[in-house]
């Protein structure tokens, strides 16, 4: 009979070892380290920018100014010696639901009457011109900064007139709103003051229950059947535009509706 021949495999279960091994081993966990670390460095600079990015889209499309009307007031001497062109617009200004605080000191409104852009700025920004406004006063009296709105001038830049505006609260809970600091909340009401008095308009002396004494020139004619536009640009969020038509007479009337 034949012998069986068995085969037999020699099983060898040692690793390699050695000093390259362990080289190979630690440059492999190096690697690995630094990528993981660039990793989340990269990543928490993307959380932050995008978070970032969604407070700055939420603000823009969340601070949104709302004008509720706006009337207009004609200059006189007497009731029935008044201007022919609108002298004062009121504007009562509020937020939209949901908005985010507004600081009116930021916000630029633009006014044209078709002829004449006035871009004007609140009357305690000293930032663009250098100044604020003339004769401002930073306690809460809003009249005396309106009649100096109307009559006051400086060097730099100019006629109050023509570059700022004022500012009056209507409804302020919180208590947030200020001749020196007038931040709007939701819920606030606030009247914003534009001096359009024309230059053949200058000599009256009183415009709605103010007193006034050499009424300065805006640059601007509100008279019968002007058109009119005007643009609230605040800090951050949309812009809110108001265009209309002054009436084709304004009558024996001191104080007009003109928007909406």
């Amino acid at each position: 009979m034949k012998a069986n021949n068995k085969m037999y495999l020699r099983k060898d279960t040692r690793a390699q070892v050695g000093i390259g091994t362990l080289i190979i081993f630690i440059a492999m966990v190096l690697v690995a380290a630094v990528a993981a670390a660039v990793l989340i460095q990269t990543s928490g600079i993307l959380q932050q920018k995008a978070q970032s990015t969604g407070k700055q889209s939420t603000q823009e499309v969340s601070s949104n100014l709302m004008i509720k009307n706006i009337e207009g007031v004609r200059a006189k001497d007497s009731a029935t010696d008044m201007a022919g062109n609108i002298s004062l617009l009121k504007l009562n200004v509020g937020l939209n639901v949901g908005s985010s605080p507004v600081d009116v000191n930021q916000v630029v409104i633009s006014i044209t009457d078709g002829t004449t852009t006035n871009n004007m700025i609140y009357a305690n920004n000293a930032k663009t011109h250098g100044y604020v406004m003339k004769d401002f006063s930073a306690s809460n009296n809003a009249s005396a900064n309106l009649i100096k709105l109307l009559t006051a001038t400086q060097a730099v830049p100019g006629d109050n007139a023509k570059y700022f505006f004022t500012a009056e609260k209507i409804r302020d809970e919180d208590g947030s709103f200020s001749q020196e600091k007038p931040i709007l909340n939701t819920g606030d009401l606030v009247t914003l003051y534009l001096s359009t008095v024309a230059s053949a308009d200058t000599g009256f002396a009183q415009v709605g229950s103010l007193t006034t004494t050499g009424l300065k020139d805006s640059g601007l004619v509100i008279g019968p059947r002007a058109t009119v536009n005007i643009v609230l640009t605040p800090e951050a969020g949309a812009t809110t535009m108001a265009d209309f038509v002054t009436p084709s007479s304004y009558g024996i009337r001191e104080n007009v509706q003109l928007y909406p």
